[in-house]
């Protein structure tokens, strides 16, 4: 009757404004990443440098006082909290795309092992939900490995940023920082190494797979000198969740780019995604495009 017909309405409706609900929470999980990439590390440096010239500078000296005391943390294995990796807004991230990771063979918790990560695309998205997170169970599909994604090692020199890193178990990629885990942090570590780096996200757009991989043989040459293992990964669909400007070889905008992969570490890149409230809009979120990490 009609009593019916309006409660069939009324969940509809319910249900409809869960669904709105979530879609929401989704993009502000990635926001909030997109955010931390690009202007985290920046943004703290400058407020405590600010709260250094304000009453409160007694708070920025203390945290100052114990960066120095702990600057040598990330080299050492970091410092990853399991409460931090299990956020729900981790979910949300690994939904938005979705982001899928897919195991294919075992790996035993008495070897110590190095991933070669491919593609980078512009921000690695699939590489940090996957194993900087428990997002996609990483620790459920491989239990007893412990998962350290390897990033720049300038990331660590952030204030408050280099703790939010840690958190997630990421670690700086030099050889100080691989060396200690693969030999004095026990057995079962797995590290994540993005092999690529900025040349390769130089090149990514969508509807190309093109890896960098020649000449960057140094994670090899760890793998041997410590007995650990080889694991190819690789992320089908993190190329297509940006557009970018990709300059020719020869260009004025690929010298910028690699002079400041030269003497900074990173490339910067001239991208684009959708809009916070539209897709049919540009912006910095990424599209919704589905990664499968195998």
């Amino acid at each position: 009757g009609t009593g019916s017909s309006i409660l069939s309405a009324l969940q509809d409706l319910f249900w409809l404004s869960k669904s709105k609900v979530e879609k929401q929470l989704q993009i502000i999980s990635v926001l909030q990443w997109v955010l931390t990439f690009l202007i985290m590390g920046v943004a703290c440096t400058l407020i405590l440098m600010y709260i250094l010239c304000t009453d409160c500078w007694v708070i920025a000296a203390l945290y100052l006082a114990w960066l120095v005391f702990d600057w040598n943390t990330p080299k050492k294995g970091g410092r990853r909290s399991q409460w931090v990796r299990n956020w729900t807004i981790w979910r949300y991230f690994r939904d938005y795309f979705p982001i899928r990771l897919v195991k294919t063979h075992n790996l035993l918790t008495t070897r110590n092992y190095i991933f070669g990560y491919h593609p980078h695309g512009i921000m690695g998205l699939g590489a940090f939900c996957n194993f900087s997170t428990e997002a996609t169970g990483v620790g459920q599909k491989f239990p007893g490995i412990r998962p350290y994604l390897a990033t720049l090692a300038g990331n660590f020199r952030m204030p408050i940023l280099r703790d939010y890193l840690m958190s997630g178990g990421i670690c700086p990629v030099n050889r100080d920082s691989i060396d200690y885990i693969l030999s004095k942090n026990g057995s079962g570590n797995a590290i994540i190494i993005v092999v690529g780096g900025a040349a390769e996200s130089l090149n990514c757009t969508p509807g190309k797979n093109s890896v960098t991989l020649r000449h960057r043989k140094g994670f090899v040459k760890l793998a041997l000198r410590h007995g650990a293992d080889l694991v190819p990964v690789y992320s089908f669909g993190e190329n297509e969740v940006y557009e970018q400007v990709i300059f020719e070889e020869g260009s004025w905008g690929r010298w910028v780019q690699k002079k400041f992969q030269k003497h900074i570490g990173f490339a910067p890149c001239i991208f684009h995604g959708r809009g916070l409230f539209s897709s049919n809009s540009w912006g910095l979120l990424p599209y919704s495009k589905p990664i499968t990490t195998v």
